[in-house]
């Protein structure tokens, strides 16, 4: 009676030990995802904040033809009689965690025209971003992803939709009249 005794106890014991593998792999997995959902956030408060500064960017440039000197000069604007707010606050680089933007100067040098992450992570967004944010398309880094302002790029922001853009040669495209030769209609 005691052997039977024994071979269930080692039964309770190995199946006590693939119960703790199980749950040991269950929480690598959960761990996984949770990593995953917890970068795709930061990647879109990383879009959210470079939009927001580059928006800024664009409403000090329009103010005065000028790029900022620094990035706080955005957040009170006192060149003209009635101070100006184009950000509400500065954001930190949400990838990573820390307000240490790499700062894209002008060619000139003279001023800030945009903004990068400073992270060498990788990117998990490869594509679907919007038509400005185009370059970020398949980028190696956070780095990669600049938001910078180029003043008279887009008119306000407004981006042409891609229906309006007609490629030569295309079913829809004008064909070209040259002037020069008369036009005989066909019977």
């Amino acid at each position: 009676m005691r052997a039977g005794r024994g071979r269930q106890a080692g039964f309770t014991y190995v199946g006590l030990l693939l119960a703790v593998v199980v749950m040991g792999l269950m929480l690598t997995v959960a761990s996984r995802v949770w990593s995953t959902t917890e970068q795709r956030e930061r990647e879109t408060q990383l879009l959210f904040a470079g939009h927001a500064y580059r928006m800024a960017i664009a409403s000090y440039y329009a103010h005065g033809h000028q790029f900022p000197a620094t990035l706080q000069v955005l957040l009170l604007d006192d060149r003209f009689p009635v101070p100006t707010h184009h950000l509400r606050r500065l954001y930190p680089d949400p990838i990573t965690g820390a307000p240490d933007w790499a700062l894209i100067s002008t060619p000139s040098g003279t001023g800030i025209m945009g903004v990068a992450s400073s992270s060498q992570r990788s990117p998990i967004k490869r594509g679907g971003f919007e038509l400005i944010d185009e370059s970020f398309k398949d980028a190696d880094c956070y780095c990669a992803w600049q938001f910078i302002y180029r003043p008279n790029r887009f008119s306000r922001g407004i981006v042409p939709a891609p229906s309006t853009i007609i490629l030569p040669g295309s079913p829809t495209a004008p064909t070209p009249v040259n002037p020069a030769t008369p036009t005989t209609p066909t019977p």
